[in-house]
């Protein structure tokens, strides 16, 4: 059972390179890269909705133009329709649509992921908002998330989750191998898994479009005894190389996606 609360409006960061992933992002932004046969960037957006938080402003930069085309079209492309030639007129056959707003927010090539934030200021107004990376998926319940960043009263909540590790795991019976999974198994200590709770406070932390988030504004709110860590035990996964792209295909094509909680 999902327990709700209030909508909150949602970041998503999707402005930048990917260079590690440059076999696919050379020819289309990182949030565009398909899992089965949406964007990674879907995915992220049904992980809010899930929760009620339909009310996202994604900050675009490298490629972000194919981002807007991709939702001027999105109606198009997930519906059966008719076209009539001799008017132009597009009629929806059995049409379903995601009860989505989508702000779509140039915020330059060139821009670092801390003035990407400070450049939708005004779009957040006074309120508390949401903020996420454009490449990673989680089993994470979001109002949960929200309920533990608002007892603590700080500014900022991140969430803290294990590092998948890049090998595949051996269990031995002396020598002999008794098992080999190749799926990451959970790493040591804990990282910054995106999935943050912000009040706009933060904003005060961030100077410039130069100014990198993860950098400055986290290692100086951390100091102020305003950062609060939500750690998540359950799934995690980025998508930052090749290798993790093939994985979280082959969950999804696998009906295995621990991620797909809608």
């Amino acid at each position: 059972m999902k327990i709700m609360t209030d909508p909150l409006k949602t970041i998503i960061l999707a402005g930048g390179l990917g260079t590690r992933l440059s076999e696919e992002t050379d020819v289309k932004p990182k949030p565009m890269v398909d899992i089965g046969d949406r964007p990674i960037l879907w995915h992220i957006m049904n992980i809010y909705s899930t929760y009620g938080h339909e009310n996202f402003y994604v900050a675009l930069g490298y490629k972000g133009e194919q981002i807007k085309q991709y939702f001027i079209n999105y109606n198009t492309l997930a519906n059966d329709i008719t076209v009539d030639l001799k008017n132009g007129n597009i009629d929806y056959i059995n049409k379903t649509s995601d009860n989505w707003s989508i702000n779509l927010i140039e915020t330059g090539k060139n821009t670092e992921t801390g003035g990407r934030i400070l450049r939708l200021r005004e779009y957040i107004g006074k309120d508390t908002f949401l903020l996420t990376y454009g490449d990673g998926v989680a089993d994470i319940d979001i109002n949960k998330l929200i309920r533990f960043h608002k007892s603590h009263g700080k500014l900022a909540t991140i969430t803290a989750v294990r590092p998948p590790t890049r090998f595949g795991r051996l269990e031995f019976d002396g020598s002999r191998v008794t098992s080999f999974s190749e799926k990451p198994q959970i790493g040591e200590g804990w990282i910054n898994g995106g999935f943050f709770v912000l009040e706009p406070d933060v904003f005060k932390y961030i100077k410039d479009d130069s100014t990198i988030f993860e950098r400055e504004p986290l290692e100086q709110l951390a100091q102020d005894g305003q950062l609060q860590a939500y750690k998540h035990e359950g799934f995690w996964q980025p998508m930052d190389t090749l290798r993790e792209l093939r994985l979280l295909r082959s969950m999804w094509d696998s009906n295995s996606a621990p991620w797909k909680i809608w």
